[in-house]
């Protein structure tokens, strides 16, 4: 039996959500400096640490000299961002 989506629905990503997963630190990207964070993430998972160490560097780099939050004051005034996740209603 196929069963198909009657309703799509956006799901925008609130800068507070706690799920976890890698797009919920968009407000937040003093989580990826944790190697456990990182640990977890799918797409740091699967980058080898030759790409990986030199982002992360820059990081935290731009956070300690704010360079990251001036370079983003558009995102840390908004409450959620539609990064293109969908939720899907399915019905008969």
């Amino acid at each position: 039996m196929r069963v198909e989506a009657h309703t799509v629905l956006p799901f925008p990503i609130p800068h507070d959500f706690t799920d976890g997963f890698q797009i919920a630190y968009w407000r937040r990207p003093e989580h990826f400096l944790d190697p456990v964070i990182r640990q977890v993430s799918c797409t740091f998972a699967q980058l080898p640490a030759s790409v990986v160490e030199p982002a992360i560097a820059r990081l935290r780099a731009d956070q300690a000299s704010g360079t990251w939050h001036r370079r983003h004051t558009d995102l840390l005034n908004r409450d959620s961002v539609d990064y293109g996740y969908r939720l899907l209603i399915a019905g008969r």
